[in-house]
């Protein structure tokens, strides 16, 4: 039950429909599902930053470290496919469908509560000061409407049926608790990097914010490059949800994955270089990355 049931529900059908096992289907749902999640990417930073943007920041998201999980029966690319799609929907006025996105995304993981917010949030700045980068946000307000009340009902209804199973109204995070996993604003991440990397518990009072003003830096550049406002506060929310739960640090560079608007900055400053230096980049991440996950699946874990 803390799995969210979009994926197992796909590799269900998929194994239903064809010869394939369910854990085969799944890597088939990776796959494809990777491929609409670049495609999303680079629609979302082309329409703002242009095409060679666009395409550098699909080469940084696929060759970050923790990217072999595209590769693998995970629901990461999924998520990604639906969440850059609703964001782009959402960016070019089209709210029902951004909502219907947003709800899928909501059924394949928690985070997908990022998406929703991102959302209602846009909707509220956009009937208030977004018009001119968002004119049909008062052309639409009966979709507007649509679209924020549908976002969140996939992921609030799996929670609600959880609960109902459990015999309480947030059973689930009973079943997260039963993994280990919560939520603490980041101490527990601070902890472990201040005694599990530093070993020294003393630091942890300084490690604390040093976390946070890292996590604020790429937002910051984001809002100086004028990213719209969409794309902020969805990965500002997927950055708090990750750094902000309790459960096993590997899996931090894994919930972050699905926040590839912060490595808009750095696309965005690469597509203003010369070629040479694109390829050197992106090469040397790929090397980096492949090595990574390697070391992942082949060890003891994420180092």
């Amino acid at each position: 039950m803390a799995f969210f049931p979009l994926l197992p529900w796909l590799e269900e059908g998929i194994s239903f429909l064809t010869p394939l096992a369910p854990a085969d289907s799944g890597l088939v749902v990776s796959a494809v599902a990777s491929v609409l999640a670049a495609w999303g990417m680079f629609a979302v930073a082309a329409q703002f930053y242009g095409r060679r943007t666009g395409i550098i920041l699909v080469g940084l998201w696929a060759a970050l470290p923790v990217g072999i999980v595209q590769s693998m029966a995970y629901s990461e690319s999924l998520f990604v496919a639906l969440a850059a799609w609703a964001l782009y929907a959402v960016l070019n006025g089209r709210w029902a469908l951004a909502g219907s996105l947003a709800c899928l995304a909501g059924l394949t993981r928690p985070v997908g509560l990022a998406v929703s917010l991102a959302l209602l949030v846009t909707a509220v700045l956009g009937a208030t000061r977004l018009r001119r980068l968002l004119p049909d946000v008062h052309d639409r307000p009966v979709r507007m409407v649509l679209g924020c009340v549908i976002a969140p009902l996939g992921a609030v209804a799996y929670i609600l049926w959880v609960g109902r199973q459990n015999g309480a109204l947030l059973g689930y995070l009973d079943v997260q608790a039963a993994w280990g996993n919560g939520f603490d604003g980041g101490i527990a991440f601070s902890r472990f990097v201040s005694t599990g990397v530093t070993g020294s518990p003393a630091l942890w009072g300084i490690i604390w914010p040093a976390i946070i003003a890292l996590a604020v830096w790429p937002h910051w550049i984001g809002l100086k490059q004028r990213q719209p406002p969409p794309l902020l506060i969805y990965s500002a929310a997927v950055t708090v949800l990750a750094i902000g739960a309790a459960g096993y640090f590997g899996s931090k560079p894994r919930l972050l994955l699905p926040a590839f608007p912060l490595l808009l900055p750095l696309a965005v400053v690469l597509a203003r270089s010369r070629s040479v230096v694109v390829v050197t980049v992106l090469v040397v991440a790929t090397a980096v990355a492949a090595l990574y996950g390697a070391f992942w699946l082949h060890g003891s874990g994420p180092p």
